[in-house]
């Protein structure tokens, strides 16, 4: 590997004046101007600095490419599509695990000005079929099967549901996969010149947890400008070698991970089509990572493995990394931080609708802001905590909903404007959903959802609370809390725990002997359900709507004339 010397990464941010005096609200550096050009230009300059560095490399698909021989797959496939008659603004779906073809398709679709949806790998036919129609997806690019999802099957049932205008479906490695990225490279300027960095580029489906999925819209503008400055606060540079775990149809995987290592020239690393420890600690050691990119629970299993398997893997190339998709608990983080060698690690924060990341710590942030913090806000990029109900700004140090307001706000939802109008103010404030408290320097705190609040007995109760004290618990491995129907309270406690291993089982009674004292009585779960998952989405978000659809399953067993054998159940399915 070459050596290159590293530039300086951001370590400090805005000064003071960034700041609202008093008020919970901050506007993020601007020194540094927005990129204003389209993906496939921008990649094409990096290509002409890198030719021979390596852009690509998928362990699983046996792959490497360098920037040169990545742009040419791209410029093939661009030549094919555009050949096919697929023109700007059309819709083209891919849905598969991650793969190399995965990002020859992300970038040969923007080099003409095509809109990539992406579709959860973990569909079924009924998702599929949704997002097809909504969409209106003229082609999908699919794997033909992974673990127990056949792809091919799937489709030859419900094609005949697609869109109208639909034309085909094209599996990765079959004969008319070949011919369109085989394709000789075709004189695409006229195309190139006919786009701009705001067309949209990209429909992102939201997890769905409540309702219908939506499509977030994105732009070359949005995502780039997110990749880039994701990358100068992490200091990248080509040097840097970026193993992704997270899922392409993510934000987290395709901005977050490989465009924010290809906009720098540094090196995207695929550790597998679909996540485990053992591939990723693979690829960090052959390939020499100097970043990995996650969700906290597959950090939490990276942990267990080298508990299980000391010596086995080398991370001493490691040095940063970023913890996304959910809140961190603190001693996860500091484990990553302490063990793994990853000293300049952080959080960021956001969503599929901010493209995806608008609060990020620094490396140059103490341990303390970054484990319990998301940092301050990203740059161009303005954050304000307000009153859910009056939607004025609050206070610093006071609890409040999170919008954000910036370059990162997505162009809606497609096809959806009641949609948009709900989550987006005429001003260009984006309601997050999420709450958060900013403290005087303007780092943020996500103490919550708001849809996670439970209320029991008039007391507004804060989940995430409770899970931080319950994670200090030695034989904690994990825990969710919920709030499940009560006659008496309207609402009671529920915590879902998952033990370390060799532990005893914990009951009601033992957890709430651990939290007398700590934790206001009312605070302290009445049901405890031991369970070795909790229901995920593939981003890694926990699904808590699915959670309390199980644990009122789980609790009506004792409603009946059985007498109930007590408020701890155990789930090992």
């Amino acid at each position: 590997m070459t050596s290159i010397q590293r530039p300086a990464p951001v370590t400090t941010l805005s000064d003071p004046a960034d700041l609202v005096p008093g008020l919970s609200q901050a506007i993020g550096p601007t020194d540094v101007p927005l990129v204003d050009e389209t993906i496939g230009r921008y990649l094409s300059r990096t290509v002409a600095a890198f030719p021979d560095h390596d852009a690509l490399i998928d362990f699983y698909g046996d792959k490497h490419l360098t920037y040169q021989e990545l742009h040419r797959k791209v410029l093939r496939l661009a030549s094919g599509l555009h050949a096919a008659g697929y023109r700007k603004g059309d819709r083209i779906g891919v849905w598969s695990p991650n793969r190399w073809e995965w990002t020859v398709l992300q970038f040969a679709a923007a080099e003409i000005g095509l809109i990539l949806v992406t579709l959860n790998p973990s569909y079924r036919t009924r998702e599929l079929t949704y997002a097809m129609n909504q969409a209106g997806v003229t082609a999908l690019f699919s794997a033909g099967r992974f673990k127990d999802s056949n792809y091919r099957a799937m489709v030859h049932t419900v094609e005949h549901e697609f869109p109208r205008d639909f034309r085909e479906t094209v599996f990765f490695g079959s004969e008319r996969w070949e011919e369109l990225a085989g394709h000789p490279v075709s004189d695409l300027t006229e195309v190139r010149e006919a786009l701009d960095p705001h067309d949209p580029i990209l429909i992102q489906y939201t997890s769905g947890t409540t309702g219908l999925a939506k499509g977030a819209t994105l732009t070359h503008h949005n995502i780039l400008n997110n990749a880039l400055i994701l990358g100068r606060r992490l200091g990248y540079s080509e040097a840097d070698r970026v193993v992704i775990p997270v899922p392409f149809f993510h934000c987290s995987g395709m901005v977050i991970g490989v465009l924010g290592a290809v906009a720098v020239g540094a090196t995207a690393i695929i550790s597998g089509p679909g996540f485990t420890p053992a591939s990723v600690l693979e690829a960090v050691s052959l390939g020499e990572a100097t970043c990995l990119i996650g969700v906290p629970t597959m950090f939490l299993a990276i942990l267990q493995t080298l508990d299980a398997n000391p010596g086995k893997y080398r991370l001493d190339s490691l040095r940063t990394g970023l913890i996304a998709g959910t809140s961190v608990p603190t001693h996860l983080f500091r484990r990553i931080i302490d063990e793994m060698g990853m000293t300049e690690a952080g959080t960021v924060y956001g969503m599929t609708e901010t493209s995806p990341v608008n609060h990020q710590s620094l490396p140059g942030d103490s341990v303390e802001k970054r484990v319990t913090t998301v940092g301050r806000v990203s740059d161009h990029t303005e954050v304000k905590i307000v009153d859910p109900r009056s939607g004025d700004t609050v206070p610093v140090g006071t609890q409040g909903e999170v919008l954000v307001r910036g370059y990162t706000v997505m162009s809606g939802y497609w096809d959806m404007p009641a949609k948009t109008e709900d989550t987006i103010e005429p001003d260009g404030w984006i309601h997050s959903g999420d709450l958060g408290v900013m403290d005087d320097e303007g780092y943020v705190q996500i103490t919550g959802r708001s849809k996670d609040m439970v209320i029991r007995g008039g007391e507004n109760i804060y989940p995430r609370e409770i899970e931080e004290y319950l994670y200090t618990h030695p034989d904690i491995v994990d825990v969710q809390v919920i709030g499940v129907p009560d006659e008496k309270y309207g609402e009671e406690l529920m915590a879902w725990i998952i033990m370390a291993e060799g532990a005893e089982p914990l009951d009601a009674a033992a957890v709430r002997a651990f939290c007398e004292g700590h934790l206001a009585r009312f605070k302290i779960p009445k049901f405890i359900h031991l369970t070795d998952a909790f229901p995920m989405t593939v981003s890694g978000k926990v699904r808590k709507v699915e959670m309390r659809e199980k644990a009122i399953g789980i609790l009506g067993l004792y409603t009946g004339t059985t007498p109930a054998p007590g408020p701890t159940t155990t789930d090992r399915s």
